[in-house]
């Protein structure tokens, strides 16, 4: 077992800010600044980490770093890694950006879309034999429904498009659109 040096532990100025931008933007997209901070780390880590390192790296309280690392194993992000000659529960994060996103998307889809889309199914159904539904809101279901279905069945679309095939589409970007013919058209010029 390797013990890390005060040296060691000190992080370059670009990882820390990296570290410390990642936690940020974590609160902004709803995830615990730590759950962010410790993910940050562990991307950027050239070895799997402790739970006590990453506590002492991090200034932060060990139950703290247990609870964000559940979360992380949770979302798919961070796995438990074994260490040649150490007992301890090391941790890496996933380094493939594309097995990051999809596995992002994954989870805030199953938190987020899946419970709208039941919902809204169910509000559908119990509408069905209703006639104090006014045609407006009945309208306006049935496209909140299709609406949330149709990004259902492109999210699972594109789960089998491959990553390079993905990234060739997003650097057209809107060349496509305007390709298909289905621009929005220039801007109005500002009168």
């Amino acid at each position: 077992m390797t013990e890390i040096t005060d040296n060691e532990r000190r992080l370059p100025r670009a990882v820390e800010q990296f570290v410390l931008r990642w936690g940020d933007m974590g609160g902004q997209w709803g995830v615990n600044r730590s759950v962010a901070q410790i993910h940050a780390l562990l991307y950027l880590s050239e070895r799997p980490l402790t739970a006590e390192e990453i506590a002492e790296t991090l200034g932060i309280a060990r139950s703290n770093v247990s609870n964000s690392i559940r979360e992380l194993i949770g979302w798919k992000l961070v796995r438990r890694t074994p260490v040649l000659g150490d007992r301890r529960d090391h941790y890496e994060a996933e380094a493939d950006l594309w097995q990051m996103l999809i596995r992002i998307a994954q989870g805030r889809k199953e938190r987020e879309i899946d419970p709208m889309v039941e919902a809204i199914g169910q509000v559908l159904a119990d509408a069905e034999g209703d006639p104090t539904i006014s045609r407006v809101a009945r309208t306006r279901l049935n496209e909140m429904h299709a609406f949330v279905t149709t990004i259902d069945n492109w999210y699972a679309q594109m789960l089998t498009v491959p990553p390079s095939t993905l990234m060739s589409l997003i650097k057209l970007g809107s060349k496509v659109v305007n390709l298909l013919g289905m621009g929005r058209g220039k801007p109005p010029k500002p009168g």
